[in-house]
């Protein structure tokens, strides 16, 4: 359990931060990066709950943003040669497992596509989108940093089925897919 008695240390005053190790570095390191982004995508789920919480599946994205301290916890820790199994928090494919289940579960009631969609619909459906667009950045923000470092790749893996949730979800919540408007290539070029 995280105890934290008091939220300012002025230790990042310079431009620099710690990681879960100890290891100082700067602000726009991309580690740092990559779980700032799956922060921002925690907040963006955070909104959904807010905001509609008639929101279909409402205990899984809750029990997903659980998760996604775990996908940040372990970017923030970076793994190193010899480590111990458990020893740190890393994210596991039955995490990824789960989601690939809730998106079987959901995706057998809407029809197939036959279009690409645009993002919107109802307020739900809107803000999952968002929250899609914003996985997607996270996931490539670990793409970024897996070129140059080592990361659990199940932690991409993870992110990776969590953008297909949600947009399967964001369908789910446009009338089972009845509401989602589909793009028409094209179809603007002719008016003046």
């Amino acid at each position: 359990m995280v105890f934290l008695s008091r939220i300012y240390t002025k230790s990042g005053d310079a431009g620099e931060t710690g990681l879960g190790d100890g290891t100082r570095v700067p602000k726009d390191h991309a580690r740092v990066a990559a779980y700032g982004e799956v922060d921002e995508l925690n907040a963006v789920l955070g909104l959904v709950a807010a905001n509609v919480p008639t929101c279909p599946d409402a205990a899984v994205l809750r029990s997903i943003q659980n998760d996604l301290f775990d996908v940040g916890a372990d970017l923030c820790v970076p793994p190193f040669e010899g480590e111990e199994p458990g020893k740190s928090l890393r994210v596991t494919a039955a995490q990824a497992e789960r989601i690939e289940k809730a998106i079987d579960r959901l995706n057998e009631k809407l029809e197939p596509l036959r279009s690409f969609i645009l993002p919107g619909g109802t307020p739900a459906a809107a803000y999952l989108h968002l929250a899609r667009t914003v996985c997607r950045r996270a996931e490539r923000a670990v793409v970024t940093l897996m070129r140059t470092e080592t990361v659990n790749p199940q932690a991409l893996i993870y992110l990776n089925r969590l953008s297909d949730y949600l947009f399967v979800l964001a369908r789910v919540a446009n009338d089972d897919g009845r509401g989602d408007v589909l793009w028409v290539p094209g179809g603007n070029r002719g008016e003046a």
